[in-house]
């Protein structure tokens, strides 16, 4: 599995922190990088909003996949 160039670590942290400490719950699309609200922390190929593809990620599965 392989990141857009837009999902930065510095990206990704922030999306993970914003998810446990906050009220956000940010996934990612792999594909495209959009940021997409109302995922699940454990989400795993939800259907991206921008894109149409089943690529988007919870912020916490994919740090722990790739951080």
């Amino acid at each position: 599995m392989k990141l857009h160039p837009t999902i930065t670590d510095e990206r990704l942290i922030d999306a993970v922190e914003r998810s446990m400490f906050g009220l956000d719950n940010p996934g990612l699309c792999i594909d495209c990088g959009n940021e997409q609200e109302g995922c699940e922390p454990d989400a795993r190929r939800y259907k991206c909003e921008a894109c149409g593809e089943r690529t988007v990620y919870g912020a916490e599965e994919l740090a722990m996949r790739f951080l």
